[in-house]
């Protein structure tokens, strides 16, 4: 799933929302962020760079099957939403994501210049 958008600054909601757990995990070419969304369907997902900002955000489609009634809900808000500072070391060009049993996992490389590299020693 590519559903990243890059979009100049925009209004902040302001419905309250659950904040989704998410690992942030580090290596030498990126990090990759693991966000905690259940019943948050594709279609109702929203992925965005706001000029340093990476944004989630989820609204949840839980729906009762017909005839039933819900008598207690864990959940009482219908979305997620949490937002990152994206260092200047990180690519928001080449954001990369997918979404597979609630859990989001978010790809972001380093730049080319941040990138570990090798250098050639010459022997003279």
């Amino acid at each position: 799933m590519n559903t990243v958008t890059r979009t100049a600054a925009t209004p902040e909601r302001t419905e309250p929302a659950l904040l989704p757990p998410v690992d942030v995990i580090e290596d030498s070419s990126g990090i990759t962020l693991y966000a905690d969304m259940p019943g948050v369907p594709r279609d109702k997902l929203t992925l965005r760079v706001e000029g340093d900002q990476l944004l989630l955000e989820g609204e949840i489609d839980l729906a009762l099957a017909e005839g039933l009634q819900s008598t207690h809900a864990e959940l009482t808000l219908p979305r997620y939403r949490r937002a990152f500072t994206l260092s200047k070391e990180l690519d928001p060009a080449q954001v990369g994501a997918e979404l597979a049993q609630g859990v989001l996992r978010v790809r972001i490389p380093k730049t080319a210049h941040a990138q570990p590299r090798r250098i050639e020693v010459q022997v003279s």
